[in-house]
């Protein structure tokens, strides 16, 4: 398995960025001696001939999004070819890919397995000895020794051009995607990420982290997204990242992800953030009822996003909300209260449209199924679809889910202007509740917030 291509390393999404979970498989890789070959479905086609040529091919999947896409390249693997899944999803789908999609699994922290499982294949030996390697047959328990990452490898990816830019003062940025830390130490109960990690979280070496931004600087990037979970999950960690990266890229601009709890537990380090660079942040603030923040377990009230927005604001950082509006808990008065707060707010070019349309997943082993409270709205496990069915039990909020999803997809395809899919959205959240649909408040078109061109962020 050692010859060029041999090995074939497959992404499929991650958010619109270059793949940061291929480019750390392919360092450990070739650090081992073998010469993988990578193809992105998410920007290019799957090359066949790749496919053919490949004896392992491994997909990553660290996402809902990437499973679906992932099984289909698995789908037309060549008979020979050993197909592993690695990744946060696959570990939670682990059964049913095994039965239908893949010889191998590998979940979180999967770089040392999945050089191990190229190890043993090119020895000939079953895949199933490989710690941290599952199989149907089962698979050998995980090592317990840490290893130390290395630097991403990024030779032989899409160039950065290819993913989403910043898009800033009427130009466009190329945008360096990297890890400080990986899995998270909160229990969020509808976060992928607490059935797998269970509250732990790892941080990647500052120097690794640096090196990473580096390359992806040289290769033109001119903004850095951290895709952590939670940015300040080790704040003094993220705070010293920050600072050495602007002490070396003075001009360098960065955005991450930080919980509204976070930004108001450590407001203090925002002004340093700021000062070494940050333009804005995205949060997770799902809801403004506390009915479903409560259900959630996300830690924070509705009271607490708009403190949150006048720290960050004051600080100087742009913070853009992410939502969750369909919950079984949502009722249908939250929907309409979502909108009248960005209009109060001047968020209404802050949040993508498609974040009003988002609904709740709950993949296997998610930690909404946990405890034995009722859960009459739950349905079955669709193991194809990856999760579980669920219906409100206010019809009204599906039906409005299913038009206003149409909406936003339609409009996105056709590039109509967010504020005016804003208006849509909201005329039919106001009209589904029986309400009078009041006017939109006016606001300034000021200048555009800075923001990603891929508005789907989590």
């Amino acid at each position: 398995m050692r010859g060029p291509g041999e090995i074939l390393l497959v992404s499929c999404y991650e958010l619109g960025h270059q793949p940061v979970a291929i480019a750390t498989a392919l360092a450990e890789l070739r650090r081992a001696g073998f010469h993988p070959a990578v193809v992105d479905v998410s920007v290019d086609r799957l090359d066949e001939e790749a496919l053919g040529r490949a004896r392992l091919i491994a997909v990553s999947v660290p996402m809902h999004t990437a499973l679906r896409l992932g099984v289909r390249v698995a789908d037309r693997a060549p008979p020979a070819a050993h197909v592993c899944f690695f990744g946060i999803y696959a570990e939670l789908n682990a059964g049913h890919l095994l039965s239908h999609h893949a010889d191998s699994v590998i979940g979180a922290e999967s770089d040392g397995p999945l050089r191990a499982l190229a190890e043993a294949l090119d020895a000939g030996q079953p895949a199933e000895t490989v710690p941290g390697v599952r199989t149907a047959s089962g698979g050998a328990a995980a090592r317990k020794e840490k290893l130390r990452p290395g630097v991403p490898s990024r030779a032989g990816l899409p160039v950065l051009d290819r993913y989403a830019k910043l898009e800033i003062g009427g130009e466009l940025r190329a945008v360096a995607s990297v890890e400080a830390s990986r899995g998270c130490k909160h229990l969020c109960r509808h976060c992928p990420i607490v059935p797998v990690y269970r509250g732990r979280f790892v941080a990647v070496p500052r120097e690794v982290v640096l090196a990473d931004i580096e390359q992806q600087v040289a290769a033109g990037a001119r903004h850095v997204t951290f895709g952590d979970p939670d940015f300040l999950n080790g704040p003094t960690h993220a705070l010293r990242i920050a600072r050495d990266l602007h002490e070396r890229w003075p001009d360098l601009t960065f955005d991450a992800t930080i919980k509204i709890e976070h930004l108001l537990q450590h407001r203090e380090l925002l002004p340093g953030l700021m000062r070494s660079g940050c333009l804005f942040i995205v949060s997770a603030v799902e809801s403004l009822s506390d009915r479903v923040l409560f259900a959630l377990r996300k830690g924070h009230t509705a009271a607490d996003v708009p403190e949150a927005l006048r720290v960050a604001r004051q600080a100087g950082i742009d913070l853009r909300p992410t939502l969750l509006p369909y919950t079984p808990w949502t009722e249908l008065s939250d929907l309409p209260a979502l909108f009248e707060f960005a209009e109060r707010h001047d968020l209404v070019e802050r949040i993508d449209p498609v974040q009003y349309t988002l609904r709740l997943l709950i993949p296997p082993g998610s930690a909404i199924l946990e405890g034995d409270e009722p859960r009459p709205w739950l349905g079955a496990l669709h193991p194809d679809e990856f999760g579980w069915s669920w219906t409100h039990a206010d019809p009204r909020v599906d039906d409005l889910w299913r038009v206003c999803s149409r909406v936003a997809a339609r409009a996105a395809e056709e590039g109509e202007d967010p504020v005016a899919t804003f208006a849509s959205l909201r005329d039919l959240a106001f009209g589904a509740l029986g309400r009078p649909v009041p006017p939109l408040r006016a606001h300034p078109r000021h200048a555009k917030a800075p923001r990603l061109t891929e508005p789907w962020f989590c």
